[in-house]
């Protein structure tokens, strides 16, 4: 994972060769890399996090992995929303099921298997909004976009989208006549 990481190019996205870009702005590129500061602290970098020596100016980022993440580690638990990445050892589809679910948060999940009975199976175990089996982010805007726990409100995409900005309010309204006891009354 290390070796590919290092061999990401990262560059401006009007460059075809380009496979990650710069992060979105100057105080998201700080928070990432105080996480990646973080990261030193708390686990092994074997890849990554500093900026590509060609890329004197902007906010790029060398795809960054750790390894060895013990599952308290704020860069385990928290999300940084960067090109980080946290591995995590396991043995077993079970502590695997238990590590994906160990935070509290929840956007999104990817699974890669062989096994496409067991990648359901795992599915449905682990605790995300969006999981992604054997793919990567690849989504049609119509469907719901959104996590659970602490990963987001609602959903958006799609119909979904309208349920963030609308409450819903019943009100029945009788057109006809209507017979309703009136209990306690005498006839």
């Amino acid at each position: 994972m290390a070796e590919r990481a290092d061999a990401v190019r990262v560059g401006p996205p009007s460059d075809p060769a380009t496979e990650v870009g710069a992060l979105v702005h100057p105080e998201h590129y700080e928070r990432v890399l105080n996480y990646v500061e973080i990261g030193k602290k708390e686990a092994r970098l074997v890849a990554g996090g500093t900026r590509p020596a060609h890329l004197a100016d902007g906010n790029y980022l060398q795809p960054t992995v750790f390894a060895d993440v013990e599952r308290g580690a704020r860069i385990f638990q928290e999300e940084i929303f960067g090109p980080v990445v946290a591995v995590a050892p396991f043995d077993g589809e079970a502590e695997a099921i238990e590590l994906a679910n160990a935070t509290q948060y929840g956007l999104a999940a990817y699974i890669w298997t062989s096994n496409l009975k067991r990648g359901h199976r795992i599915a449905h175990a682990v605790e995300s909004g969006m999981i992604w089996l054997n793919s990567h982010n690849v989504r049609d805007l119509r469907t719901p976009f959104g996590g659970v726990k602490a990963s987001g409100v609602g959903r958006e995409g799609g119909a979904h989208s309208i349920d963030f900005y609308t409450e819903s309010k019943i009100v029945h309204v009788a057109l006809g006549d209507v017979h309703t006891p009136r209990f306690g009354a005498a006839s």
